[in-house]
């Protein structure tokens, strides 16, 4: 043969024996051939005793992949909520839980935004004033369970927990606590260290995407008085334009881009994670976000992510508008995204200066006089509600176009309970402690009758002391 002959043969056939070596790594990365023999075995048992799980699971796209039960249920001997399922057949260590960690190890890119985001920083309610309330003022200790022998609140439990999620405690054999679990809260602490629960909006066992981009998924946790955007989207054009036009949103699409696939109205999912044709989607919820309008005092995003530890605190309220101004211009024009900010920007402006910040120096002023235990003073709960819930819904409505929720279940709330409820219920305080013996009391209720004094003349409540201009008053 000749040698030039030869030696291009020789490259030839090493070439192809290196495609064939890549072609079989590359095998290794492909959905699993075939259901492995742990998930037939777990199938031929639950389509007896759960048939209804089967068929969910039946229906998904895990199904299709081979991803089965024990892909997703499997656990290593050492884990802290592992134990042997069924030691006489399967003889398999497995958890009950399926947390992002788990998830992660197929959905990883999902996993770590969502990890990373605030929604998986919800169970730490366990610190907050809501929880003291239904823990304390709304429960008590009846509910006795192993895993809490000292007792805990059925409120608690029924309630905060299920939408923030709870701190899942493991008993024996991998037996999980009844006070913690069922509970697919978004921020479940998990006992493998995770925070979040993927089933919270993925729910179990169909994990379907057009599930998870309904706004009624959201609105199962984003609803009421605190916090009603499920009532506020159904009240805005976007809500009214879904439900006429829901069939033309085309929620099982696998890319699902605003503008491409779909123009006839957002979901939740479309504004807050959706894809554009300049953004991929993503799991974490805070990076569009340009207020926080969750505290007494709304601020930008990235103050409250410091708080919670978020690396997200890095990213700046302007970078996020821009990114949600990408979602709006999909539809909408520039100008039209441009002065809707202006409107928004404007009204958290106006909560902040008019109410908030007056009302928080207020209640500061007035602490010396009230009894020590939190909300056994009725200005409290009414200061509570004015931010936690009439500040809220004006703010979140205003973020969301619906006006009736911003003016009348909003701002009208606000004025209304702060002028004939929280002044009444400051100047009842001061009238009862400014000439009391204890010399602490009485300069408490002067120093509160001076700040009460200085916010009701200002100019934004002058008018409450019949102290507005003839000008203003005649235009």
């Amino acid at each position: 043969m000749d040698q030039k002959l030869w030696l291009w043969s020789v490259g030839l056939l090493m070439l192809f024996m290196q495609n064939m070596a890549l072609a079989a790594l590359k095998t290794q990365q492909l959905p699993i051939k075939e259901m492995s023999k742990e998930t037939q075995a777990c199938v031929k048992c639950h389509e007896k005793t759960n048939p209804g799980i089967v068929q969910e699971w039946g229906k998904s796209k895990h199904y299709g992949a081979n991803v089965g039960c024990y892909e997703c249920h499997a656990a290593e001997k050492g884990d802290v909520d592992a134990y042997v399922h069924d030691d006489k057949k399967v003889k398999k260590n497995i958890s009950i839980l399926v947390t992002p960690k788990d998830c992660g190890v197929c959905h990883e890119k999902a996993a770590h935004e969502m990890t990373s985001s605030r929604h998986a920083k919800a169970g730490h309610i366990l610190d907050s004033l809501d929880n003291l309330l239904a823990e304390v003022v709304e429960g008590n200790r009846a509910m006795v369970t192993a895993g809490f022998p000292g007792g805990n609140s059925a409120a608690a439990v029924n309630g905060c927990w299920q939408c923030h999620g709870s701190k899942v405690k493991v008993l024996k054999d991998g037996e999980l606590d009844p006070a913690t679990y069922p509970n697919t809260g978004i921020g479940r602490i998990n006992p493998d260290g995770s925070e979040g629960s993927c089933s919270a909006c993925h729910s179990r066992h169909g994990f379907s995407a057009a599930l998870a981009r309904e706004p009624d998924n959201c609105g199962k946790c984003h609803l009421g008085p605190d916090h009603p955007q499920k009532e506020i989207y159904e009240e805005s054009k976007h809500g009214i334009a879904f439900k006429a036009y829901r069939d033309e949103m085309n929620l099982d699409s696998s890319k699902w881009v605003v503008g491409v696939d779909y123009t006839a109205a957002p979901t939740c999912a479309t504004c807050h994670m959706g894809a554009t044709k300049n953004q991929p989607s993503s799991h974490n919820v805070g990076d569009r976000i340009s207020w926080t309008n969750r505290p007494p005092i709304s601020v930008r995003p990235e103050v409250m992510d410091a708080k919670m530890g978020l690396a997200s605190a890095d990213l700046k309220w302007d970078t996020r508008r821009e990114n949600m101004v990408d979602v709006c211009n999909s539809c909408h024009s520039e100008d039209h995204t441009e002065k809707f900010y202006i409107q928004y920007d404007a009204l958290i402006e106006l909560y902040n200066e008019k109410f908030a910040k007056p009302g928080k120096e207020l209640m500061a002023a007035a602490k010396p006089l009230l009894k020590p235990a939190k909300f056994s003073n009725k200005v409290e709960w009414t200061w509570f509600e004015l931010w936690h819930h009439e500040g809220r819904r004006a703010r979140m409505a205003a973020s969301m176009q619906a006006p009736d929720y911003t003016h009348w279940h909003g701002t009208y709330d606000l004025a209304k309970h702060f002028y004939t409820k929280m002044v009444p219920e400051l100047e009842h305080l001061i009238d009862e402690n400014i000439d009391s013996k204890d010399a602490n009391k009485a300069k408490a209720a002067g120093d509160l009758r001076k700040k009460l004094d200085e916010v009701l003349s200002s100019d934004n409540h002058k008018w409450y002391l019949g102290q507005r201009d003839a000008s203003a008053k005649a235009k």
